[in-house]
């Protein structure tokens, strides 16, 4: 039951996440791509001045600020981790010459109040 819980804040996490990405203007291409060595959140491409770039975000969500918020829970060996499957992205989908960014979204779901989403670009 806690699990659930868990996965269902997760997945309002995301799709909050998802939704203020596209509010941005960016393209998401996918959630949640899975491969043997993790999973990315979100896949999205953004076009600035005609020039394309492939992003690869980690979302953390939080129901409160107890444990920190929740982009304090992207840790380096995190970063290290997208790094690697944002690579094996780009080799599973055959994308050679692109510019690409990793992102974070952090999504605090508070209850009784607004949620709060904040994107931060370039991470790592």
């Amino acid at each position: 039951m806690v699990q659930n819980a868990r996965q269902a804040l997760g997945a309002r996490g995301e799709e909050l996440a998802v939704a203020e990405l596209r509010r941005q203007g960016m393209e998401v291409l996918e959630r949640n791509w899975r491969c043997r060595h993790g999973e990315i959140d979100v896949v999205a491409t953004e076009t600035v001045d005609g020039r394309t770039t492939v992003v690869f975000c980690e979302v953390k969500c939080r129901s409160g600020l107890g444990f920190g918020d929740p982009l304090e829970a992207i840790t380096w060996a995190k970063l290290r981790r997208l790094r690697s499957l944002a690579a094996e992205w780009m080799r599973v989908h055959e994308v050679t010459a692109a510019t690409v960014r990793l992102d974070a979204v952090g999504v605090l779901l508070v209850r009784g109040r607004e949620p709060t989403v904040r994107h931060v670009r370039a991470v790592g």
